[in-house]
């Protein structure tokens, strides 16, 4: 399992209610249903990963979150509501997390930092929209519509009125280093927030 999904385990709660929203092959939904009896749903839109959640026993429904939104779930009805790698991927990134912390008690959320030093300097040396291991995409190819930094985000919760229980900064293996909680919004490369309202 992936570093990040390690470090959003410890976040959760045994026998939780949780969502998760762009979940992939179901790897985090799978091994949180076994190591910690949780009660999950992914929504995926890609077929592929939708048959790995199957082939995993993973409850997952095929949804389109920028399409059908998350109108069909009801108002409190998960403890938990996570989305990896995917905030920056959905057209009003503001309005799913207000959905988020409708649907949950908290969510999780992760996402790349535009604001890393590599992104800066590429930029001023370059010229050129930057391309790396966490944003492999060229400008006109990118699923990644809505980039931000750290910095960004957290005046996004301020004006939404959301509280940030925790916070963790991690390089782009999704390993802490001490370095980068010293100046975070330039060291860090991927961002996991834990909210409530």
């Amino acid at each position: 399992m992936r570093a990040d999904l390690e470090l959003i385990e410890q976040w959760i709660k045994p026998a939780s209610r949780l969502l998760d929203l762009g979940c992939g092959d179901g790897t985090l939904l799978h091994h949180l249903s076994q190591t910690k009896q949780i009660n999950g749903y992914g929504l995926e839109i890609n077929p592929d990963h939708i048959n790995a959640c199957i082939s995993k026993g993973v409850n997952v429904i095929e949804q389109d979150l920028d399409v059908k939104g998350l109108a069909n779930f009801k108002t409190n009805g998960f403890d938990y509501v996570i989305m990896t790698q995917a905030l920056q991927a959905v057209m009003h990134p503001d309005r799913m997390l207000d959905e988020m912390l409708r649907l949950g008690k908290e969510c999780i959320i992760t996402f790349p930092n535009f604001g890393h030093w590599k992104c800066r300097w590429y930029l001023m040396n370059k010229g050129e929209m930057p391309i790396s291991r966490s944003l492999p995409y060229t400008w006109y190819n990118t699923p990644n519509i809505h980039l931000c930094t750290f910095k960004d985000f957290e005046n996004l919760c301020r004006q939404r009125n959301l509280q940030i229980i925790n916070r963790t900064v991690v390089d782009r293996s999704h390993q802490h280093r001490w370095f980068i909680h010293m100046w975070p919004n330039m060291l860090g490369e991927i961002a996991i927030y834990h909210l409530s309202r």
